[in-house]
């Protein structure tokens, strides 16, 4: 399990972060005050800090100094600041990477990965021996016969749950927006509202026997889409 601390005084923004990368096993503390997020930098071990600049009562730039004084830790800065002065600045005093808001959370889980890599060859071995070794699928796709087989029997699928199960599955693991979902399966009208896909998903998780609430197969991502998992 990779530990992140996440200094963010945007609750809405940390809590929507906090959950996408939760599905990648990274479990992330996060902290309004900067103070606070110093402190519990101090009391516990983490793998990776996620920075904002903007934060109340000290600067980010000054709370990214600090962390580099005491702390061998890969600091990513994520800010809505894009003046090149301040990216310049936050480089210059510490930090690894510099990700300006609005952005993509697949990208920040790329450099999260990308810097843990680099910091930590543990990691690395991690990820090889995931690679190696991978986790058998409780799901068949037969693409010709358009069935999914799960744990050995065959489901049975209206055309559009068809679509979306075999689309996640494709996706092995990727996050699919609700958009991404409409414009790309066939069967699936361009009319069709985001709503109508949660709905979809919905009967899908009754036939897997899911709970909405605790699902193991499908994820919900806030304010992006589904993810699959094996």
């Amino acid at each position: 399990m990779i530990k992140i601390l996440m200094i963010e005084d945007d609750t809405e923004l940390a809590e929507i972060l906090s959950e996408y990368l939760e599905q990648f096993d990274m479990q992330v503390e996060t902290a309004e005050d900067p103070f606070i997020g110093l402190s519990t930098l101090a009391t516990s071990k983490f793998d990776l800090v996620i920075l904002d600049l903007t934060l109340p009562g000290l600067d980010g730039l000054d709370v990214c100094k600090e962390i580099r004084k005491k702390y061998d830790i890969p600091i990513i800065i994520s800010s809505a600041r894009h003046d090149i002065t301040d990216k310049v600045n936050a480089l210059d005093n510490g930090a690894d990477d510099y990700l300006p808001k609005p952005y993509n959370p697949l990208e920040l889980e790329a450099r999260i990965k990308s810097l843990l890599r680099r910091h930590n060859h543990d990691f690395e071995v991690k990820e090889l021996a995931t690679i190696n070794n991978p986790k058998k699928s409780d799901f068949e796709l037969h693409e010709d016969k358009m069935t999914i087989l799960f744990k050995g029997e065959a489901l049975n699928l209206t055309a559009a749950e068809y679509g979306i199960l075999s689309y996640l599955i494709k996706k092995d693991g990727g996050v699919v927006s609700r958009e991404e979902l409409i414009y790309s399966i066939d069967v699936i009208s361009e009319d069709t509202t985001n709503k109508s896909i949660d709905v979809i998903i919905g009967r899908i998780r009754h036939k897997l026997g899911e709970n909405s609430k605790e699902p193991r197969y499908i994820h919900s991502v806030r304010g992006i889409g589904y993810k699959y998992t094996k």
